[in-house]
């Protein structure tokens, strides 16, 4: 027997198998786009995208002529004859289309955006499927991206732009992930130090109290009300639907606890 055994090549990127499927899903669909022509591509979008004034036509009990009337008021002269256009081709059949709110999701404007995506799908979904497993994190997902697209719709209810990306879903990871990745260390049942994924999940009284929770939803925060309202030149290519953000981030943060299989960290006892 050979006294220096063979070294076992560890894999650059060891992702779970559920994240490499959601980035391939996402990275293949735009991919795949790319061969359209530009009306199929814009149909594509049309049916598959949020779009809030489809929704409220169809749902809200609002009147298309009331849709007409906000887009006369709210958009300048020089884009009145194209949004109404729009909006007419958008609101002709009527249809609601609830699935879109799923949907959206796997559509991206651009290379940059689904990249940026999936750089933070991987980042924060991994621990989260190492700890809750695929199923889990699927749930996770969909119910985040439905609270972001439905925030987003409730937030802006005439809106005939279509809104796309996996911003929502990533956002409900992000806000999941928080609840254990900046627990203290602690000991695993083997005797070894626990990884993040390991970690007890903090109760909410441990998270206000939590400097480095606290530090992470600020910076958060903050670069959503950047992005949104101040929108740096040249950084972005699209308006940044900072809505269907804080909806999936609320809608992770709220359901994390129903699907994690650990047990929060117990709460200090004082005699």
């Amino acid at each position: 027997m050979s006294p220096n055994p063979p070294r076992v090549r560890e894999p650059i990127l060891n992702l779970p198998t559920a994240i490499t499927l959601s980035l391939a899903v996402l990275i293949g669909i735009h991919a795949l786009r790319l061969f359209l022509s530009e009306e199929t591509d814009f149909t594509l979008i049309i049916d598959w995208a949020v779009i809030p004034a489809r929704w409220s036509v169809a749902f809200g009990g609002v009147r298309i002529d009331e849709i007409m009337q906000a887009l006369r008021e709210g958009v300048p002269d020089d884009t009145i004859s194209p949004m109404m256009a729009l909006a007419q081709y958008v609101l002709a059949q009527e249809e609601g289309r609830p699935w879109t709110a799923l949907t959206y999701a796997f559509l991206h404007g651009s290379w940059a955006h689904v990249l940026m995506n999936g750089v933070w799908l991987a980042a924060f979904g991994t621990p989260i499927v190492r700890r809750c497993g695929a199923p889990r994190f699927f749930i996770l997902m969909a119910v985040s991206a439905v609270c972001g697209a439905v925030f987003y719709a409730f937030m802006n209810p005439t809106q005939v732009l279509p809104m796309i990306g996996a911003s929502g879903a990533v956002s409900g990871l992000m806000a999941a992930a928080s609840w254990f990745i900046f627990s203290p260390p602690a000991w695993h049942w083997e005797g070894r130090l626990a990884q993040p994924h390991e970690r007890p999940r903090e109760t909410l009284g441990h998270m206000v109290r939590n400097r480095q929770v606290l530090i992470f939803l600020g910076i958060w925060f903050a670069a959503n009300y950047v992005f949104a309202f101040v929108q740096p030149v040249g950084m972005m290519d699209a308006s940044i639907a900072w809505e269907a953000h804080i909806g999936g981030f609320l809608a992770g943060l709220a359901i994390f606890p129903l699907l994690d299989p650990l047990p929060a960290r117990p709460s200090r006892i004082s005699a």
